[in-house]
């Protein structure tokens, strides 16, 4: 899933990180730096259908937030494979 364009360097905030694979399903995603003062122990936003999970993504897994409880976050492991980090990218 694509990120939104405000995210990209060309014509949004520049926020777009790079992107990946899930290792199990091969489905391509991309990730930028989470600026919407939400969920700050989650530094990124994972792009899905429809908008973005919040998520905490590293070289061969993303931990990405599938749902939230009285008791606080719940979420699952995604195991990557080819992430690319975007010129330009922080």
């Amino acid at each position: 899933m694509f990120a939104d364009r405000s995210t990209y360097h060309d014509c949004g905030d520049g926020s777009i990180i790079g992107s990946f694979r899930h290792k199990d399903t091969d489905v391509l995603f991309e990730f930028s730096e989470n600026r919407t003062g939400s969920y700050e122990d989650y530094p990124h936003l994972v792009w899905v259908h429809g908008g973005y999970r919040y998520a905490t993504v590293k070289k061969t897994v993303a931990h990405v937030v599938i749902d939230e409880t009285d008791d606080g976050f719940v979420s699952e492991p995604w195991p990557l494979k080819g992430q690319r980090i975007y010129a330009g990218a922080a």
